[in-house]
């Protein structure tokens, strides 16, 4: 069941459809509640949400400010978004809403049962409670703990203070993501990497550097044991997190095709 989850139904027009809908996505198990597209209302809702589905009507002209404000909610909190709408409806909102965010359209006139199970099930994959999990290896304390305090409102955070510590967890765990620091005493991180791609049972689990360390040769060393990324920790953590997120976003997209 997914109680803890507030669906979020976005609509001018409170009949009977959306009466119906809202008592499909209760009997779903989830909370549902309807709103008009209003940001003042829509931002109201302080439960956890778990989509915004928005039911277009003929005039969309009201519909702008509360589709900008619910486009920076689904991007900064990836709320997921699904749309209902005629065909004409449906392209004014792709035209305000990147398509990276809208996980599926519907046309009316919908089947209910076929847009709450689509609701239901991107949210048991993709929901709160299945956060991914990252792993992040930096034998310094400072920036384990600034990486968790930028991470840790999207991800699950898991720390590791060295290169026998991060291997050490994943003999027993697979996270679905390592941010590996390069310069670490006894194991470096090139070291923690070569052991991760000779390990079968996580041979193949992503990893990132988030190092120090820019230089040609150093990148050069650990471009053949293919990590997803290599970033820098001068970075801004805004673009640090921004790489983190658009490495998930292509995973999500390669799953959902």
């Amino acid at each position: 069941m997914n109680k803890e989850y507030t669906i979020v139904i976005v609509s001018e027009i409170q009949g009977y459809m959306i009466m119906s809908l809202k008592e499909k996505l209760i009997e779903a198990g989830y909370d549902a509640v309807v709103v008009r597209p209003d940001v003042a209302e829509i931002s109201k809702v302080d439960a956890r949400i778990g989509s915004y589905l928005i039911y277009g009507y003929e005039s969309l002209s009201d519909l702008q400010q509360a589709l900008i404000y619910m486009k920076d909610q689904s991007a900064e909190k990836d709320i997921p978004i699904f749309v209902v709408g005629s065909h004409e409806e449906i392209d004014v909102i792709k035209g305000l809403v990147p398509g990276h965010l809208i996980r599926q359209y519907f046309e009316r006139p919908i089947n209910i049962p076929e847009l709450v199970e689509a609701v239901d099930n991107y949210i048991e994959k993709f929901g709160i409670n299945n956060r991914k999990k990252i792993l992040v290896v930096d034998d310094s304390g400072a920036m384990l703990r600034n990486v968790k305090g930028w991470l840790e409102d999207r991800y699950q955070v898991i720390l590791a203070n060295s290169g026998a510590m991060a291997i050490k967890y994943l003999a027993t765990n697979r996270p679905d993501l390592v941010l590996l620091d390069y310069e670490m005493p006894v194991v470096d991180g090139r070291q923690v990497l070569e052991m991760i791609r000779t390990e079968t049972e996580f041979a193949d689990v992503p990893v990132i550097f988030l190092t120090s360390k820019d230089d040609r040769e150093s990148v050069m060393q650990v471009m053949a044991l293919k990590p997803e990324g290599y970033l820098l920790k001068t970075m801004e953590p805004e673009r640090i997190i921004a790489e983190v997120d658009a490495f998930f976003e292509r995973q999500k997209m390669q799953l959902l095709q």
